[in-house]
């Protein structure tokens, strides 16, 4: 049943943007001169914020240790003792609000001058999930200095999933976030799961969609 129902979004989604034309037609289209304007580069912006993210991510990943024991040491290690590791550092932390809020002003042009409407409502659903994927990297990603701030934020953002009605899938959502019934080294090692692993995947493929999109219908007009 799960196969056929992706199969049916897929064929919706072939039969209004005919991905295999629009890769071959990617080098052939012109940028509308109103497309050169700073708020419809907004979200470009964001993609390439979101570049830097993964370039120094993958920077940090050769001294970051995701235990209990050396997930504090490494980013105190980073910081102070890995040449320019702070600037690296602290270009990954910033970058992320940088992301964040370069996807929200870019949905806000989308939305003020209508470019989420017919033929374009696809995109809107991929911009929407792109930025709840977006949150969900904020999220992961706070815990993984392992210090006092970050597992006390962890344990207040987690307890809200009690609250989901059923209360048997909240407790369910809870236990499953964090490994457990408390914020421990099991959730330390599920969050930089996700944050290194299954959010970055889910990203690539949803912006991969979202810019073939793109490219089918093209930039929107004006206001």
């Amino acid at each position: 049943m799960a196969r056929t129902l992706m199969a049916k979004i897929w064929d919706a989604l072939e039969e209004r943007f005919e991905f295999a034309e629009a890769l071959e037609k990617q080098f052939s289209q012109t940028v509308p001169s109103h497309a050169t304007t700073w708020p419809y580069c907004l979200g470009g912006l964001a993609f390439f914020a979101f570049v830097i993210q993964v370039a120094s991510g993958i920077l940090l990943l050769f001294y970051y240790k995701p235990t209990v024991a050396e997930a504090y040491r490494s980013i105190d290690f980073i910081m102070k003792e890995v040449p320019y590791g702070w600037f690296v550092r602290s270009l990954h932390s910033l970058g992320a609000n940088l992301f964040i809020a370069l996807i929200i002003l870019h949905m806000v042009r989308v939305f003020v001058t209508g470019s989420y409407k017919k033929p374009r409502e696809f995109h809107w659903v991929s911009g929407v999930i792109m930025f709840l994927l977006a949150l969900a990297f904020g999220f992961t990603g706070y815990l993984l200095p392992w210090d006092q701030v970050s597992y006390w934020a962890t344990t207040v953002g987690t307890e809200i999933t009690r609250s989901l009605p059923p209360q048997s899938l909240g407790h369910f959502i809870l236990v499953f976030l964090r490994g457990g019934e408390q914020v421990s080294g099991d959730t330390l090692t599920r969050f930089f799961a996700m944050h290194v692993w299954f959010l970055p995947v889910l990203m690539l493929i949803f912006m991969a969609l979202h810019f073939l999109m793109i490219r089918k219908t093209g930039i929107s007009g004006p206001l």
